[in-house]
């Protein structure tokens, strides 16, 4: 089984960047390293005592729930499909709008 390696383009002109800095002498350390600290919490801020012990929850935007919604969204464009197929009307004409004569809208 092959493999393909492909290597960002960025990434490459950064190297070669690189490079011909450090062959300048500008460019002294190979890596340089970052070091990232949190804010203080300010002033008179209690923290918790105990953290909360927190489940999944059983109704709302679970896993489960979302694979869920999107088989009835599938169910119910395939369906719509079949009935347009079927009456040979879109289905804006079937529930009675007018199709093609603009909203009407008072302005």
């Amino acid at each position: 089984m092959a493999t393909i390696s492909s290597i960002n383009s960025s990434f490459v002109r950064h190297e070669t960047f690189c490079r011909s800095m450090r062959k300048k002498g500008l460019l002294l350390d190979k890596r340089r390293s970052l070091r990232i600290q949190a804010a203080k919490a300010p002033a008179g801020l209690e923290m918790p005592k105990v953290e909360p012990k927190l489940t999944e929850p059983f109704l709302g935007f679970t896993k489960t729930a979302e694979i869920w919604n999107s088989r009835a969204c599938m169910i119910g464009l395939i369906g719509t499909f079949i009935v347009e197929l079927i009456l040979h009307k879109g289905i804006l004409q079937i529930i009675g709008v007018e199709v093609g004569k603009g909203l009407d809208l008072p302005l």
